[in-house]
């Protein structure tokens, strides 16, 4: 099993993967249409989307955390 340190990137890492699969294959179905490439089309663009996807993650997750603590009513 993996060390609970590593929480917070393995969550980046899945959470990137997932997000990035989803919009990637909206995108592609989108600007090319479900034909016979679409699958290699998807692929290609998934993991391009993921190896940038995940440092923005890494990156962006504690500046989303302050701004929305920063939203919300004290307890």
């Amino acid at each position: 099993m993996i060390p609970r340190k590593f929480e917070p990137v393995l969550f980046g890492l899945v959470l990137s993967g997932f997000m990035s699969l989803v919009v990637s294959g909206i995108s592609a179905a989108v600007a090319s249409g479900l034909d016979a490439d679409f699958a290699g089309l998807w692929a290609r663009s998934w993991l391009t989307a993921w190896l940038l996807a995940f440092p923005i993650v890494l990156v962006a997750s504690p500046l989303a955390r302050r701004l929305v603590r920063g939203l919300l009513q004290p307890e």
